[in-house]
């Protein structure tokens, strides 16, 4: 109806409403009724592409991957009253599309004459408190130089990655590092729970006397089962997906982009199972809340 309506616009000058309507059988007070409306017509669009610019802007800014859940949510924050439905549509008319994840290999090598710690997560990924529960897990980052290992320690409360280390090899003292840090950083709790995979570097008598030190507790999954360490897991999905370079040139362009994406991970990016709230702001809220 519209491109009719325009067509007539255009051509009524030489052939007249009343005949341009009749030829397209269509009426002349809906014609006219549409050329009254034609600034309010104008002031949309124009709203349409200004919101279309912000989110544009959005999915730049968070390197691409946020889809129409959480730009919405960003747009919401920004003061915007929007659902997700128009924001899905007007993504989908400028072609803007989140990053979908891609799989992850596993680099769990279990040493067959330790006894695993028994697993007092059993997949229930929530704490009510931070400092309280933590998981973590160990990835690799390819570089022209070699291999980047990088430990996590994340907290099941805030999803805020509260601790990390990275080296050129996975030995046991790379996930010391990182739950050292952690605590070093005072976001560690007394008699905590610390819940990893059943490799190598997590069994080490290492890693248990580090632990003990800081007074927290082992807990560990299933050997191959991803599930059972699923928020560690998710992570590195996220992150590798999110970061961007698949190959460094060097380690150290590996350690400065990764050190870049944890801040943003902590400080920006909305979290779904936190209500769309970054960790930052959950930890600070609980604090708040707290005091």
């Amino acid at each position: 109806m519209t491109h009719s309506y325009r067509f007539i616009s255009t051509h009524r000058a030489t052939f007249g409403v009343a005949r341009l309507c009749r030829v397209l059988n269509l009426r002349r007070q809906g014609f006219h009724e549409w050329v009254a409306t034609g600034a309010t017509r104008a002031a949309t669009a124009a709203r349409e592409n200004e919101l279309a610019s912000e989110i544009a802007e959005i999915h730049a800014h968070h390197h691409g991957a946020y889809g129409s859940p959480r730009i919405t949510t960003e747009l919401q924050r920004r003061g915007q009253r929007v659902n997700h439905k128009r924001v899905e549509r007007i993504m989908r008319e400028h072609r803007i599309v989140g990053i979908t994840r891609r799989r992850r290999r596993t680099l769990t090598k279990q040493d067959p004459t330790v006894t695993p710690a028994p697993d007092l997560i059993g997949r229930d990924f929530t704490a009510p408190a931070p400092g309280q529960r933590l998981v973590g897990d160990i990835t690799y980052l390819p570089t022209e130089q070699g291999w980047l290992y990088l430990a996590t320690v994340i907290d099941l409360h805030t999803r805020e990655v509260i601790g990390h280390a990275m080296a050129h090899h996975m030995r046991a003292e790379l996930v010391c590092d990182a739950i050292t840090l952690a605590t070093s950083r005072g976001l560690t709790g007394p008699n905590a729970i610390f819940h990893s995979d059943r490799g190598s570097q997590y069994t080490s008598a290492e890693f248990r006397t580090t632990l003990t030190t800081l007074d927290i507790r082992p807990s560990m999954g299933r050997i191959g089962s991803c599930y059972d360490n699923a928020v560690a897991e998710s992570f590195f999905a996220t992150l590798k997906t999110e970061i961007g370079t698949r190959v460094w040139p060097t380690r150290h362009a590996a350690r400065r982009d990764v050190f870049a994406y944890l801040s943003y991970y902590n400080h920006h990016r909305l979290h779904s199972t936190l209500d769309y709230r970054t960790p930052h702001e959950t930890r600070i809220s609980y604090s708040q809340h707290t005091a």
